[in-house]
């Protein structure tokens, strides 16, 4: 018997201070306790057994843990680390080898788990590497599966079950816990190389050694089955790191990417591809393990929206990206006049870029003007860190911005510059619209309740369900789902009931009810206290507080009655919105439809809030809803709002500090042309709350 990789197997057990069996590594406890053995596959003779105990950073053990293993933490502590542990296990292998007359050998284990979810990213945690015999091993279940594949499918085997399927007489009672499984591995080893199954060692698996980046195709078939979501990433993570959260599985080449909001930074998810649906499970078990002190999320995803965020049509792009090993930086803020020798001699000698001006990829507009965005190659790590020391330097009278990227980063900015706007008018997260004549509540009236503490998977249809035969009495358009800044729901929720009865009454029921494994406060609330919470005031047992986008002088007097939509919504010209539905009565020489958008809107600093029709016809996702377009003109009349100019009057600001304010941002432009006071009604406050606009008021603030 010979193995193509190898004289010899070494079979090892492990377990940790946590699960095991089939959720071993699944509550990222560190490892304490190593058992293994080697087996010669030529003469079938096997050295001697070996057991560690592993010192473990936290020393608590869990109780079935406690219970099967029978380690305790005092016996733990006179251990030794792991990465000590690992050391003897080299020189002891080496040493019954060489008494075996044998030179190399590869590890055998019972199933994926020790070497994918436990000692990877143990080790990668505590920032040790792993010798070459850690990346590449045989699966002792899929090894039986070949030899006798009438017995039980891979992922339902476990040691005992494959003994007792060779009827071999081993108890597990008779020896201490992890020296039986690996003797009866050994066992089953045997009987596997037996002249009558004469199974061959062949085909190990791998572990791949570091991530490969490369480009990625629109046209590539990718298997929905290999995809994950992972969310909650530092927003400074790189694909190197995101692969080093996934230490020991294998990621598929190119297959991080990193997804952006609208504004082009990076909202704290990723898309990430494995090579096979069996690694896409393992990495699912990795949900809320930690990266640093953050704990992320990790969900199934589809091909079809990793193809959205990682593919490209561009190629130039595909030039650029196809060198491979590169260090990808992101170059922003560049002057719209510089030139590739400018970008060149910015970087310096000591930071040279792969090939030159080839190693340099400029992102420019559909009609080729610059955006001020590039993308850098480096050839190294050493040369990427010595270009990031120039974050915020000056090239001509402007200071660059250099943060690490990624292949898939560059796709999505080249993408979304070739294919949107030149010039976005919407804030985002997006704010869907209402049509006449619905209304948000205004008045003292107590008929809206409050959901506090709902999960933050929970949706439309799960608030529906959660309130039973009270969704009956939600007036039109009264759920509105209150989301935070980045977009994600808040955990709060704004139902507006018939009657303060129907709302005393759903308090009554609902307060403490769980939804999935969360309880939910649900209290009652009048429309004008739904309405301060929506601004971005808060809403607590100590009261009302206001919201951070006026002083607190100039809150006192905020009308809640200005947010009647139909009456005083800003008119956005349509080509602002994203595309509307059409429908069989359009016609070519149709006017426009124009678009309602909250007045709520208008204020600098207010919770997002995602608005959804009432039942039975919620939809489960935010979208605009267009108003005909003579609704719109007598609105307009009724009204006098004023339509909005052509693009050029009006100014957005992006990437404003969280607790800038009004004086601020009018201080900022101090100096420029004064703005018509036609225009200062896109602004909903009323003639108190404008005072605390001082002259000169010269910009309007959308």
């Amino acid at each position: 018997m010979t193995a193509s990789h190898s004289d010899s197997l070494v079979v090892l057990f492990g377990a940790t201070a946590g699960a095991y069996g089939a959720k071993l590594g699944s509550d990222e406890r560190e490892l304490i306790l190593l058992v293994w053995q080697v087996v010669d596959l030529h003469s079938k003779k096997v050295g001697t057994l070996h057991k560690s105990l592993v010192k473990a950073d936290n020393p608590e053990l869990s109780d079935p843990c406690r219970e099967v293993s029978g380690l305790t933490p005092e016996g733990l502590s006179k251990a030794e680390p792991l990465d000590r542990v690992l050391q003897q296990f080299s020189q002891l292998v080496s040493s019954d080898l060489k008494l075996l007359g044998r030179s190399s050998y590869t590890l055998c284990t019972d199933g994926q788990l020790l070497i994918r979810q436990v000692l990877h990213p143990e080790a990668s945690k505590k920032n040790f590497l792993l010798s070459d015999y850690f990346y590449s091993f045989y699966d002792l279940r899929k090894e039986f599966h070949m030899c006798y594949p009438n017995s039980a499918t891979v992922k339902d085997q476990t040691i005992k079950s494959m003994a007792e399927y060779l009827s071999l007489g081993t108890d597990e009672t008779e020896e201490d816990f992890g020296v039986w499984q690996v003797k009866t591995m050994v066992a089953i080893i045997f009987s596997m190389l037996s002249e009558t199954c004469s199974h061959l060692f062949t085909d190990p698996e791998t572990v791949k050694y570091k991530y490969e980046t490369g480009p990625c195709s629109k046209s590539e078939a990718v298997d929905s089955e290999t995809v994950i979501r992972a969310r909650g990433l530092p927003w400074q993570s790189s694909d190197q790191d995101i692969a080093r959260f996934f230490k020991g599985l294998n990621i598929a080449k190119g297959g991080v990417a990193l997804c952006l909001n609208a504004q082009g930074r990076r909202n704290g998810e990723a898309l990430v591809r494995f090579v096979s649906a069996e690694q896409r499970d393992l990495a699912l078990e990795r949900h809320k393990h930690h990266m640093g002190s953050r704990y992320i999320e990790v969900y199934k995803a589809t091909g079809e929206e990793f193809l959205k965020i990682a593919g490209g049509t561009s190629n130039e792009v595909a030039q650029f990206l196809s060198k491979e090993n590169q260090v990808i930086i992101r170059m922003r803020g560049l002057p719209f006049t510089a030139t590739q020798e400018d970008v060149l001699g910015f970087l310096g000698p000591e930071c040279p870029v792969t090939g030159g001006k080839e190693g340099l990829l400029f992102v420019k507009y559909p009609d080729g003007r610059p955006t001020g965005d590039a993308f850098v190659l480096f050839s190294c790590e050493e040369y990427a860190q010595n270009a990031l020391k120039k974050h915020k330097e000056i090239l001509g009278k402007r200071y660059i911005e250099l943060f690490r990227s990624t292949a898939a980063e560059v796709q999505q900015v080249l993408n979304r510059y070739m294919s949107t706007p030149l010039i976005p008018t919407l804030p985002t997260p997006i704010i869907p619209v209402i049509p006449p004549p619905y209304t948000i509540a205004t008045g003292s009236i107590r008929d809206c309740v409050r959901l506090r503490g709902l999960p933050y998977t929970a949706g439309i249809d799960d608030i529906l369900e959660f309130m039973g035969d009270a969704t009956g009495d939600i007036k039109p358009h009264g759920v509105h789902m209150v989301l935070n800044q980045q977009g994600r729901p808040s955990g709060d929720a704004f139902i507006q009931m018939k009657s303060a009865d129907k709302a005393f009454l759903v308090a009554q029921k609902c307060h403490k009810k769980m939804m999935k494994d969360r309880y939910v406060e649900v209290f009652q609330c009048s429309g004008e206290e739904m309405n301060f919470v929506l601004m971005g005031g808060t809403l607590n047992r100590s009261g009302l507080s206001p919201p951070p986008c006026l002083s607190p002088p100039a809150y006192a007097a905020f009308q809640t009655a200005a947010a009647v939509i139909p009456a005083e919504a800003a008119l956005y010209q349509p080509q602002a919105l994203l595309p509307t539905t059409r429908t069989p009565q359009a016609s070519a020489a149709a006017p426009q439809a124009v678009t309602y958008y909250p007045a709520q809107a208008a204020q600098l600093y207010m919770n997002y809030t995602a608005y959804y029709p009432s039942p039975p016809v919620s939809p489960t996702t935010v979208g605009y809803i267009t108003a005909p377009p003579a609704a719109v003109a007598a609105a307009a009349t009724a009204t006098h709002t004023p339509i909005l100019p052509q693009p050029g009057a009006l100014v957005r600001m992006q990437g404003l500090p969280y607790n800038t304010g009004m004086k601020e941002i009018l201080s900022f432009f101090q100096g420029y042309q004064y703005a018509p006071d036609d225009y200062n009604g896109l602004i909903q406050l009323n003639d108190q709350a404008r005072s605390v606009l001082q002259a000169p008021k010269e910009w309007v603030c959308l």
